[in-house]
Parts: C-alpha cells; structure tokens; sequence
C-alpha cells in the first residue's frame, strides 16, 4: 500500500468482513483512518435487509451500521455514519426505476458504487481534508510511469475479482483510492478476521439488491413509482401504469406474432423461463422494443452476438481509444473476458468479439481488459 506518513483515510465500512479487514491494514499500515457507514435508504420505503456491493453481504441495515461501529471502535478508530438517503435515491433506485420503464436492464450496484462509494463519499473526503478514500474491493490500482496514468487492475484473487463494477473510476478517483484487499484472497481475509475477533468473520454474502430483496423488481418499481396509489415515494398521488406494465405482442425474430407477454418489465435478454409459449425448442429472448411493446424471441441460436455497443463511456489504462485495440472483454460480471478488438466510433464504444458471445441486455456493463488492467467500459446499449 501507499504511504510512508501518515495519510487521512476515509474508510467505507458496510459492516461486513471485508471492509472490515481494510480498515484493519489501512490502521496497521500507519494511516489515520476514520470508518464511515453510509445510511442509504429508509427501510419503509425500500425494504429490509439484501446487499448492494458485490462481495459484502449488506450494506445498508441498521445491524450493519452496528457491525460496522463495532469493528471501528475495537480498532480504535473513529467512526461516523452519512445519511446518503437522497443521493441513493436519485442517483440508484430512480435510474433503476427509469431503465425497466425505458426496456433496459440496470446493474444497480454499479451505480451505487459509481455515486455513492466514489462520487458522494471522494466528496466528502475533499470536504473533510483526507488524502484518499478506501473500500474493501477486491481490485488493485498502481501507477504506469510509462503512460503517466493510474491503472486499476484485477484483484489477486480470481474468484473475487470486483474491477468489473469500478470500470467508472476516473484518473482523479484512482489518485485518492486505496484498496487493501487487492493482494489477498477471501479465506486469508476471513482468517485475519478471525484472528482479530470480528464478529462479522463468517458473516454470509449475499447477491440481493438492497431495495429488492425478494428480487421482484416489477412490483418494487410499482410501489416505489406509486402506480396504483401505494406511492413508497411519499407524496400518495396516485400514477398512470406505463407502457412497461401493459402486455403486448410476443414475435419471433422474423416478426411474425406467438403470443401476449404481460409487460415488457417482466423479461430481460437471455430469459427462458416465463415466457409462455409453446414451440418445438425451448425459446429465449432475443430483444426488447419499448417503443413498440414487443418482446422478441427466437431459439438459443439467436442470442450469440459478435458485436457490442456501448456509451457513458470511461476510459482508464488509456486516455483515448481512436484506433483499433486489441483486448479482452465481458459483458457481465460472472463472466470470463473474451478476446476482442476495440475502438470508439463517435462517443460509442465498439467492441467486436473474435466469436459470438451471449447476447446482453441494453442497461448492463461492458469492460475491456488489457492483461490484469482496466482499459475502460461503458453502458451497452445494443449487441448484435
């Protein structure tokens, strides 16, 4: 890690085992460090319990702010809570809202670490006078002196690799980044919580979204929205069902009509399950087209693409893409990186793949790798 002298670091604490263990060696590396939880929604508006950041196990109940304070305070730090509520709002569940409303599929834990463990919390450590914030991803960074530019790179630990959902972090961000899990792997983790007593060292993790816990993401988009009255946002005013909710035509991918869906909310791109058409192979869907209400399905054939689109884009090992890069790339986190080749077309991001990946849906991430480092990524919007 950085620092002969002693640096001011912020360190985000969910409350389980791994920030736990960052904010550990960040204190025996020599840093001051100060342990901040972030309160991010109301229970009564979101739901208990789940987990938004991929490899902790929760992040947002008052048990984990609990787990959290206790931690800090055996390791003699300081420690405070941020009431993030309103940020998490606008910045993660109304863009997950508006994405299903828009037929795309968000990844609303990226956006909680885009806007509220980077964006929101490098705000405060500005504020407050600190060198650098830290978290307990499993990812590195270092500097290349050859390109004069900060790098992230894959975490040690194969498994637990999480750069895929920090693909957004930009040059002033990895200056004042530190994370100190990178070098080591899950159980050596665990076991240094256990050495130390935490009482979160065998806490369970979870994949849940925190404001979705039982994973019915059309029914929380309804009542957090208010259609039907139920309004969780507060005002009681009572919204028109948009178009998402209202069933519609099924087709192949020749157009030609199978059924009724129930609402183009309801499906995502590589679905088999649910669909409710009989046929002699088993039918995925291939295609989503909002303003038309149609779902489009067609066989396992269908869903291989060779080229993939993507905007918002950021870039990290490199500050521009404007010739032809040769890279690996995913389009989704549990995904192995695939061969390809690279290069911005306008402000869209093109990645065309040696073979065929799974089709993936417009709303989710896709991130280019050059060896271990993060070149950069962006939201796809269309795989063809």
């Amino acid at each position: 890690m950085d620092g002969e002298k002693q640096e001011r670091v912020l360190v985000a604490m969910s409350g389980g085992v791994d920030s736990s263990v960052a904010a550990l060696l960040l204190r025996d590396a020599g840093y001051d460090a100060t342990g901040v939880t972030m309160k991010l929604f109301d229970n009564e508006v979101a739901g208990a319990g789940g987990a938004c950041v991929v490899g902790e196990s929760t992040c947002c109940s008052q048990s984990d702010v609990e787990d959290a304070r206790q931690v800090a305070f055996g390791l003699g730090l300081e420690h405070f809570t941020f009431n993030f509520t309103g940020t998490f709002g606008c910045e993660v569940i109304d863009r997950f809202c508006d994405a299903y409303l828009h037929g795309r599929t968000p990844n609303p834990c990226i956006d909680c670490n885009r806007y509220l463990k980077f964006a929101a919390l490098q705000r405060r450590r500005t504020q407050l006078g600190f060198d650098y914030v830290a978290t307990g991803h499993y990812a590195r960074r270092a500097f290349n002196e050859r390109t004069g530019r900060f790098e992230l790179r894959r975490g040690l630990d194969e498994a637990k690799d999480q750069s895929y959902v920090l693909y957004h972090l930009t040059q002033d961000d990895l200056a004042h980044m530190l994370f100190p899990l990178g070098e080591l792997t899950k159980p050596q983790v665990r076991e240094l919580a256990e050495k130390h007593s935490f009482g979160n060292a065998h806490k369970a993790e979870s994949q849940d979204i925190c404001f979705v816990p039982d994973g019915d993401y059309a029914s929380f988009i309804a009542r957090y929205m208010g259609f039907g009255g139920d309004a969780a946002r507060g005002d009681g005013k009572e919204r028109a069902v948009p178009a998402a909710f209202e069933p519609g035509d099924i087709v192949d991918v020749g157009g030609k009509v199978l059924g009724r869906h129930t609402g183009l909310v309801h499906y995502t791109i590589g679905q088999r399950k649910g669909i409710g058409v009989a046929a002699p192979e088993p039918l995925y869907v291939v295609g989503k087209d909002a303003g038309k209400n149609v779902l489009v399905v067609g066989p396992r054939s269908e869903l291989g693409v060779c080229e993939v689109r993507a905007g918002d884009v950021n870039l990290i090992s490199v500050a521009e893409l404007d010739k032809p890069m040769r890279v690996t790339a995913k389009t989704h986190y549990r995904q192995r990186a695939q061969a390809a080749e690279a290069v911005m077309e306008g402000d869209q991001l093109v990645v065309r793949f040696d073979e065929a990946v799974a089709r993936p849906a417009a709303g989710q991430s896709l991130v280019l790798y050059d060896g271990d480092a993060v070149v950069g990524g962006g939201t796809i919007e269309v795989g063809e």
